[in-house]
């Protein structure tokens, strides 16, 4: 392992030509460091559908108000000098609203935030590591994040309870203590509220992540203009069942907790609740809320409110934004996949069958073959655990029509081959449109094609 830069004084080997003259202390070696080299990979597209919102340029958590964050590399991670250390700090307590993996050997850090949670309404900070997912090591590794959120809240002179913890890595290790005792403190010193911290944030979440991913957007309540950032973290191990993903938003409207709450669990189920990669559910998977209340505008108690309703619609669709970028960036994905199903019972039904076209292997196989093979989609959507008469059965790739009301339709292969390829061949998203009914239920799914990459980063 490659061990954080070093700047103590070389000591000069030889006689001492004054030995009644102290030699000057060695200086300390310091626990983190911010190097480029640390920060050398890009951002992810902006994702983030069109709506009611603008759209902010580079935007990240520290696009709202309220808030710092820092990225520092401690010597985390097996190898490399990549970030591997991240805060997330509100200037004072924030609303705080969190979905947690249903995986029954969730890691440490989420047994830490969900007893959190059941005290406290507020918190101050979010801390994340990377090399290590600190899941399946027993009581040490609970003790290990305890450990973690003691020396962070007398670093920051708050409470243990203040804090909420994630780590991402490999499972069954536990996180490099030697390493993370002197780079929390270290990393509260490199707080900042620019752009540049938040960019930075959210590289040191990252593992097989070939982009950095953030967004943020702005919308006006009562007059005042409110901001949504945030970052997330994920390329492989991704088939969220939230009630390695992890998300951090900030948010500075003035909101109630409760309301507060019920937007997160909402956004998650709509966003990061519908993608897929490669159908495994991680033992991590977590996405924190953070409301500043710092924008001025006013307060919403009622998320079934006007202003609610707006706030709910921005935040589910920054968080959809931020969930497609994970699904773009699948380990080995050359596009995203997009599916959008109507005439569902209920929206919740249509999300069940857009994620099993998105989590089918044969339908992500026969993308990247460029291969238009509709029995596949067909196939997953009545697999779904949905029921739905299959004569009612729809599908649509990009513009083109396959099937309607359950018949095969003629169509031109190689015109949707080339759609295939051509979408593949940018990184771009390939649109699957299916209909189960006359119902009005809508739901969408992401996903990404299946490449012989994906078993090579794997095997």
């Amino acid at each position: 392992m490659q061990s954080a830069r070093c700047f103590d004084r070389p000591v000069t080997s030889g006689l001492r030509l004054r030995p009644l003259i102290s030699a000057r202390p060695m200086k300390p070696a310091r626990a983190v460091s911010q190097g480029p080299e640390s920060f050398d990979i890009p951002a992810a597209v902006d994702l983030i559908p069109d709506g009611e919102w603008k759209k902010l340029a580079d935007g990240n958590c520290c696009s709202a108000k309220g808030f710092k964050a820092a990225g520092v590399y401690a010597g985390l991670r097996a190898s490399g000098k990549k970030a591997d250390l991240s805060l997330v700090v509100a200037d004072e307590d924030a609303i705080v609203g969190g979905t947690f993996t249903q995986n029954v050997m969730c890691a440490a850090p989420v047994l830490y935030c969900k007893d959190v949670l059941t005290r406290k309404k507020t918190c101050r900070a979010v801390l994340t590591n990377a090399g290590q997912a600190n899941a399946a090591t027993g009581d040490q590794g609970y003790a290990d994040s305890v450990e973690c959120a003691t020396i962070l809240a007398e670093a920051m002179g708050i409470e243990k309870d203040d804090i909420m913890l994630m780590s991402t890595g490999v499972i069954g290790r536990r996180m490099k203590m030697e390493a993370f005792r002197p780079a929390i403190p270290e990393i509260v010193t490199k707080l900042g509220n620019t752009l540049e911290d938040g960019h930075q944030s959210a590289i040191a979440i990252t593992t097989t992540d070939l982009v950095s991913k953030s967004a943020a957007l702005q919308i006006i309540i009562g007059g005042k203009e409110v901001n949504i950032g945030g970052m997330c973290k994920g390329s492989g191990m991704i088939h969220p069942n939230m009630a390695t993903m992890l998300g951090v938003v900030t948010c500075d409207a003035a909101v109630s907790s409760e309301a507060w709450i019920e937007m997160v669990k909402r956004a998650s189920v709509a966003s990061f609740n519908s993608i897929t990669v490669d159908g495994d559910t991680s033992t991590n998977d977590c996405v924190i809320g953070l409301a500043s209340g710092k924008s001025g505008a006013p307060m919403i108690t009622d998320a079934s409110s006007e202003d609610g309703k707006k706030l709910d619609a921005a935040l589910t669709a920054l968080m959809q934004g931020l969930a497609k970028s994970i699904a773009w960036d699948g380990e080995g994905a050359t596009c995203l996949i997009e599916i959008e199903v109507k005439g569902a019972q209920t929206d919740d039904d249509a999300r069940v069958v857009a994620r099993s076209v998105a989590g089918s292997s044969l339908a992500k196989s026969a993308i990247f073959g460029h291969d238009p093979n509709w029995g596949r989609i067909a196939a997953a959507a009545g697999y779904s655990g949905i029921q739905f008469d299959q004569n009612d059965l729809g599908v649509t790739l990009g513009s083109m029509k396959l099937m309607e009301k359950g018949q095969p339709l003629e169509f031109e292969k190689a015109a949707a081959s080339k759609y295939l390829k051509d979408t593949c061949a940018v990184h771009g998203t390939v649109k699957i449109f299916v209909t189960v009914g006359t119902g009005p239920g809508i739901g969408m799914g992401w996903g990404c094609d299946l490449s012989y990459d994906y078993v090579k980063i794997n095997a």
